[in-house]
């Protein structure tokens, strides 16, 4: 793997200087490297790993597993873009398996999922069938603990 690459996404606020220190490289190679691998669209851009359990505003995620029926011309591809159209989708997958398709879904609340799925996902041409993951709790995103185990309080309550 591209060192230059792994270090970018494990903090993407890394400065030139740093990561041509870490690499033993010029930084102004380092800062051509990068903008090459942006040109290139390798580089798709620069994200926050986000504890959203920390923050007032709620939202529900959900991982749907999609069975579909690829067309003969296109294959998985036209699927994928029909699922990616949708603002509600965060991230859209294909995989090998029982399932063709992974999607990662956002909505203010479960039956906000739940009527996505009904009214605008299951409705379209080729798709089989559907399977629904609520998203809990998140204990490490994209290569990062964003479990804060010191604010995690036990909550559960012993009945008698």
């Amino acid at each position: 793997m591209d060192k230059l690459l792994q270090l970018l996404s494990t903090n993407s606020q890394f400065t030139t200087g740093e990561i041509a220190a870490m690499l033993g490289e010029p930084e102004d190679y380092i800062k051509a490297q990068i903008k090459e691998y942006e040109n290139q669209g390798i580089i798709k851009g620069y994200q926050a790993v986000v504890n959203w359990e920390g923050i007032e505003d709620s939202f529900v995620e959900a991982l749907i597993e999609l069975k579909v029926t690829p067309k003969k011309e296109t294959g998985f591809d036209e699927m994928a873009k029909m699922c990616m159209a949708f603002e509600e989708v965060e991230s859209v997958y294909l995989m090998a398996g029982v399932y063709d398709f992974a999607l990662i879904v956002r909505g203010e609340t479960m039956q906000d999922i739940g009527m996505f799925i009904a009214k605008k996902l299951s409705t379209i041409d080729g798709v089989i069938s559907t399977g629904t993951h609520f998203i809990m709790r998140r204990y490490k995103d994209r290569g990062m603990n964003v479990f804060n185990e010191d604010a995690q309080a036990d909550e559960r309550s012993l009945i008698l």
